[in-house]
C-alpha cells in the first residue's frame, strides 16, 4: 500500500516549523511554511536560513500566511502552540483534503484529541482526516524574521494513539511511510508502540525545564549548575510522575535521571516558554504545569511544585503588551 505524504504543509511555521520544513525541503519534498507575516515576507524574499553546527545555508521554500494552503497538502505538519489548536484545527478543517493526514508536533498531551473534536471526528469514527502525535526532542530558536537556529538534537517520536488505532495493519503502514520522509531528511524518527508514555515523558521534561527556563531567562546548561534550581526539578517530575501513573500511564522508573540529562545534550537551549516570554507572547504553560495542575487536582495528587511555577509564569504573562 502506497501512501503520499507530499506536499507537506507546515502549520504554525515558527521555530521547530521552520526546522522541520526546512529539512523536508531541502531533501527535496514540496514544502508550504504557513506562518506570521515578518517570516513569511522574509522568506519569500529571500528564502529559509538554516542555522545549525554543521553552517549556514539558505533554503528556497513556499510561504504563506493563508491557512487555506493545506488544502494541496497530503501531510500537515502541525507545530502551532497548544493554546491555539482549537483555533488552528478549526481553521483548517474546511480545506484539507479527505484524505491528508495531520501529525501534530506539539507539547502537552491532548492535542490530537482537541484536533479530533474541532475538526469533527467522533471518538470511534474512521472516517475524516487521520490526525497522529508526535514529539520532538530539538532545540530551536527564531534567529530573526525567516532564520531558524537549530540548538540541539533534533529526534522524532511518532505513534498512534491506543484509542484510535485501526485493526487492519494502516496504522503502521502510515507511521513507517512518515518515518522513511522524515529519514530521508536527515531526521531520526523512532515509532512508538506507546506513544502515550512517550508523550508523557516529553511532558515531563517540559515541566521540569521550561518554567524555570523562562523565569530565570536561563539556558539549560546554566540552569544545572544550581543544586537548587536542580532539587526544585526534580520535584516537578516527581509530581509529574505521580499524576501520570493515577492516569495509568507508567513512566519509566529512571525518568528523574533521564530528565537532568537532557541539559548534558541541548545545554544551550533556552525553552520555548522563555522565547515566548523574551517575544512578548503568550505561552503554553496552561498545558504544561498548568495541566499537571489540574489533573492533580481532578485526582487528589498534591502538585505544589508543578502549582507555583505555573503561578509564576502566569504573573510574568500579566506584564507581556496586550495582543
Amino acid at each position: 500500500m502506497h501512501v503520499a505524504l507530499t506536499p507537506v504543509v507546515v502549520v504554525g511555521a515558527g521555530a521547530l516549523g521552520c526546522l522541520f520544513g526546512g529539512m523536508l525541503a531541502r531533501a527535496g519534498a514540496p514544502v508550504t511554511l504557513i506562518g506570521r507575516a515578518t517570516h513569511v515576507s522574509a522568506i519569500r524574499r529571500d528564502g529559509l536560513v538554516l542555522e545549525s553546527r554543521a553552517g549556514t545555508e539558505t533554503i528556497a521554500l513556499s510561504a504563506t500566511e493563508d491557512v487555506a494552503a493545506v488544502g494541496g497538502a497530503a501531510l500537515v505538519l502541525l507545530c502551532v502552540k497548544s493554546t491555539d489548536t482549537v483555533a488552528a484545527a478549526g481553521a483548517m478543517a474546511p480545506h484539507l483534503a479527505a484524505d491528508a493526514f495531520v501529525l501534530s508536533l506539539q507539547n502537552g498531551v491532548d492535542n490530537v484529541e482537541r484536533i479530533r473534536a474541532r475538526m469533527g471526528v467522533s471518538a470511534g469514527a474512521h472516517v475524516g482526516n487521520r490526525v497522529l502525535p508526535g514529539l520532538v526532542y530539538a532545540g530551536a530558536e527564531m534567529a530573526g524574521p525567516g532564520h531558524v537556529r537549530h540548538t540541539g538534537d533534533g529526534d522524532l517520536v511518532i505513534g498512534q494513539l491506543k484509542a484510535y488505532a485501526r485493526q487492519d495493519g494502516s496504522d503502521r503502514t502510515l507511521l513507517a511511510a512518515i518515518a522513511s520522509l522524515f529519514t530521508g531528511a536527515g531526521v531520526a524518527v523512532r515509532i512508538s508502540d506507546a506513544i502515550e508514555v512517550d508523550l508523557w515523558t516529553k511532558l515531563t521534561m517540559n515541566c521540569a525545564y521550561n518554567a524555570i527556563s523562562a523565569l530565570g531567562g536561563a539556558r539549560y546548561g546554566e540552569m544545572m549548575t544550581l543544586p537548587e534550581i536542580r532539587a526544585t526539578m526534580q520535584a516537578a517530575t516527581r509530581e509529574v510522575v505521580a499524576v501520570a501513573a493515577a492516569k495509568g500511564v507508567p513512566l519509566a522508573d529512571d525518568i528523574v535521571d533521564a530528565v537532568m540529562k537532557l541539559a548534558d545534550r541541548i545545554p544551550v537551549t533556552m525553552s520555548s516558554t522563555a522565547q515566548d516570554i523574551r517575544r512578548g507572547r503568550r505561552t503554553e504553560i496552561d498545558h504544561l504545569n498548568g495541566y499537571v495542575a489540574r489533573e492533580g487536582d481532578a485526582l487528589g495528587i498534591a502538585v505544589p511544585v508543578n502549582r507555583t511555577l505555573h503561578a509564576l509564569v502566569k504573573l510574568l504573562e500579566r506584564r507581556l503588551p496586550a495582543s
